[in-house]
């Protein structure tokens, strides 16, 4: 059985890249490679490659079970595939960095877009209402 906290972490994060995914652009385009590398990894780490985390705490205190070797396969599952998860954790960290620069550069395009509004828009709008009210009062 894989730790709760695990579990929790591994929700969260697909949670928040799915929010991710549904964004235009930029950003939503390399949030949506990054989901397509990380779903078949996370599958694969919640079908092996987490649950013998569960028996932790039991080894840990010394009560290690004959039927602990149930996870037996997959331990030797892990082994046998650890470079090829290896080599898509590279691929994610690789479409990570993009998605992180695609959501830089459009932090840094809202940024400048509010000190547009604060200052240009914004005293536009209010000389609007200005104008407004100067020439239209009797």
């Amino acid at each position: 059985m894989i730790p709760k906290a695990l579990v929790a972490e591994h929700e969260a994060l697909h949670a928040e890249l799915v929010k991710l995914t549904l964004q235009r652009g930029k950003v939503g385009e390399a949030a949506r490679t990054v989901a397509t590398l990380l779903h078949p990894h996370f599958v694969k780490e919640e079908e092996f490659a987490l649950p013998p985390l569960g028996l932790l705490a039991e080894i840990a205190e010394g009560r290690v079970k004959p039927e602990m070797r149930a996870v037996l396969p997959m331990t030797d599952r892990l082994r046998a595939e650890l470079p090829q998860m290896l080599a898509e954790h590279k691929m994610v960290v690789g479409a990570l960095r993009r998605l992180a620069a695609a959501a830089a550069r459009f932090a840094e395009a809202l940024k400048l877009h509010a000190l547009s509004e604060e200052q240009v828009l914004y005293p536009a709008a209010l000389l609007v209402g200005e104008c407004i009210r100067a020439r239209t009062e009797t």
